[in-house]
C-alpha cells in the first residue's frame, strides 16, 4: 500500500553521498523553490515504492520518532558492511526475524535517521 516516502535531511551533499555509497546508486537531485529533493532510482513496473531524500525547515530527522522504512536487499550484510564508512552508525547488525521472514538490519544514516534493511537470506 505504500507508494512514496520521504527521508528528512540536514544537508543534501552529505545524505546523497550516504545513500550512493550504501546502496550503489545514483540519486538524483532537484531544487523545487528552496525543498531540496534527492529521488531514488525507481522504474515502472518494478516492485517497491519510490521515494526521495528532502531538505527543507519543516523537515527534522530522527533516530528515535516517527516511521521505520525498511529497505530490500538481497542479503542485508552487502548494505550494512558500507554503513559505517559511509558515515552512519549500525544500530542493530544482521539479526534473523525468523526462519520464514527472514532477517532485518537497522542503521543511523549520515542525518541521523532510523533506517532499516530486510532480506529472505
Amino acid at each position: 500500500m505504500v507508494s512514496w516516502f520521504e527521508i528528512p535531511v540536514s544537508d543534501m551533499n552529505r545524505a546523497k553521498a550516504f545513500y550512493d555509497t550504501v546502496f550503489q546508486i545514483e540519486i538524483q537531485v532537484q531544487n523545487f523553490e528552496g525543498t531540496l529533493m534527492g529521488w531514488f532510482p525507481w522504474a515502472e513496473g518494478k516492485p517497491g515504492a519510490n521515494g526521495s531524500l528532502i531538505q527543507h525547515e519543516s523537515y527534522k530527522p530522527s533516530g528515535t520518532e516517527g516511521v521505520l522504512i525498511y529497505f530490500a536487499s538481497s542479503d542485508v550484510q552487502n548494505e550494512m558492511d558500507r554503513v559505517e564508512a559511509a558515515g552512519g552508525k549500525i544500530l542493530k547488525p544482521k539479526t534473523q526475524i525468523s526462519p520464514e521472514v527472514g532477517y532485518m538490519g537497522l542503521f543511523l544514516d549520515s542525518e541521523g535517521n532510523r533506517i532499516a534493511l530486510h532480506s529472505r537470506v
